[in-house]
């Protein structure tokens, strides 16, 4: 996962306190099952607030008002044995953040033969309780369903490392939930004209995501240029060898020019604390502000692989898609469809202006282009295809439906494969999908996406459907 701050995870064993003077060592046992979670929930990007056992009200009411304290952004609750529902109610209202319930079994079953031998039937009923953690969870449940709290589950083994995969995926849901609500989205200049479908209600992703919106201004990016030193442009040049395979037919001048760009992009990102970002802006009749926006694209591709999305056509809900792909730690390039190729059954898909160059299939060209099509200008622009083998399609799509407005996530997995791209200096790629190419379009264009999505690499609709629930977003998985 990229890196934007950590989080901050509760965590709470459930016991019952009149089982501790009944069954000796049974609390001891618990509190270190407890104490294995926390060992494997910390991370350097996770600080686990570990509230131990939770086993009365009152008990309950000291960790919820703990939790406030700590400033917890996930509250998972250990349920270790049978524990009253009424132990958890205190602690989870007044915490105040999503819940996500372990229902963790210390090993696959209870060893029958031994725990029969037992002779003393106290002990026994002490050894059964150990594996208790399943009895009180629909009592839990339904409390959670009454009082209108939402809660999320995890059925397994302690130390089962399947366990572990999903609780890791709740993790980094989590992480999307609190990296967004602490975002700042920095939008410069206007929508692209005419493209109804991208245009945004900016507020009610502020209110659902928690994201800071900030309008920005051209001409202070422009300004910013001004100031930018030969020195500055002579280092960005040479990093801009590095990072892509400039062709020998870009003029200088352009690359100087996609230097000054760039540098200023990174004074502005700074300047205004930027996380995320989406742009677009005509220019036209304002030279130096055509100069800044054609020369955009080599910069805009450098932020995005430093894990500061960019995305281009003013696409707001497509930078925040990109952004979600990005702290998952699996990249997030802006794409739409190219064109299909009904003979190999896949699904052409690129888009021009900024690339996620951190998941090129090897190192992304450099290209002049003597217009931008559909666009004012002209300059360079990148060309890549997405790494070879499983992706991962996003869309952030605003819906309207039983008069209420709300953001949904639609979601495909398929897998990028070699063959020949159009080599017109955009990013393209070569996409397959199960539906094949025909079923993938016609049941992602049903959901009633924009016409921009993120792709990342490798397969993560497992845990989007995690993060959608958490923030309490639609979710839809086409394949």
């Amino acid at each position: 996962m990229s890196n934007q701050g950590s989080l901050r995870v509760g965590l709470c064993g459930l016991g019952n306190d009149a089982y501790w003077s009944q069954f000796a060592g049974l609390e001891r046992r618990l509190q270190g099952y407890v104490a294995q979670v926390a060992a494997r929930l910390a991370c350097p990007c996770v600080e686990v607030v570990n509230l131990g056992l939770v086993d009365t009200p009152s008990r309950s009411s000291e960790a919820g008002h703990q939790c406030r304290r700590e400033d917890i952004d996930v509250l998972f609750l250990y349920v270790t044995t049978y524990a009253l529902s009424s132990t958890v109610l205190p602690l989870v209202q007044r915490a105040g953040v999503p819940v996500i319930v372990l229902n963790l079994q210390p090993a696959p079953a209870i060893d029958y033969q031994s725990f029969n031998r037992l002779k003393d039937r106290t002990a026994m009923t002490g050894e059964w309780l150990a594996y208790c953690c399943a009895c009180p969870v629909p009592e839990i449940a339904n409390l959670f369903k009454r009082a209108r709290i939402p809660f999320h589950q995890v059925t397994g083994i302690l130390n089962e490392e399947a366990t572990w995969v999903e609780i890791g995926q709740w993790l980094a849901a989590a992480r999307v939930r609190s990296a967004l609500a602490s975002a700042r989205l920095g939008l410069m200049g206007h929508n692209y004209s005419g493209m109804l479908d991208i245009m945004t209600d900016v507020t009610l992703l502020s209110i659902t995501f928690g994201t800071n919106v900030e309008l920005l201004e051209v001409d202070e990016l422009s300004a910013l240029g001004a100031q930018v030193t030969e020195t500055d442009l002579t280092r960005r040049v040479a990093e801009f060898q590095v990072a892509f395979d400039v062709q020998p037919d870009c003029p200088p001048e352009e690359l100087n020019r996609a230097a000054r760009t760039s540098v200023a992009l990174d004074a502005f990102v700074a300047r205004h604390e930027l996380n995320l970002a989406a742009y677009y802006y005509k220019g036209s009749g304002v030279a130096i502000n055509e100069n800044t926006m054609s020369s955009i694209i080599l910069g805009t591709s450098l932020l995005t692989a430093r894990h500061i999305p960019v995305a281009g056509e003013y696409e707001v809900k497509n930078a925040v898609a990109m952004k979600i792909m990005d702290l998952l730690g699996v990249g997030g390039s802006f794409t739409e469809y190219y064109a299909i190729d009904f003979n190999e059954d896949l699904v052409l898909m690129g888009h021009d202006g900024p690339g996620h160059i951190a998941i090129a299939q090897g190192k992304t060209k450099v290209r002049p282009l003597k217009v931008y099509h559909g666009k004012v200008g002209s300059g360079l622009s990148v060309e890549m295809s997405v790494k070879y083998g499983p992706v991962t399609l996003l869309a952030v799509v605003e819906e309207h439906e039983h008069n209420a407005s709300r953001f949904k996530l639609i979601v495909a997995e398929g897998e990028c494969v070699a063959g020949e791209i159009l080599e017109i200096g955009n990013t393209n790629s070569r996409y397959r999908f199960p539906l094949g190419a025909r079923g993938f379009v016609n049941a992602w264009n049903q959901e009633g996406p924009a016409h921009h999505c993120a792709v990342g690499i490798g397969h993560v609709a497992a845990t989007l459907a995690k993060t959608a629930a958490l923030m309490e977003l639609g979710f839809h998985q086409v394949c």
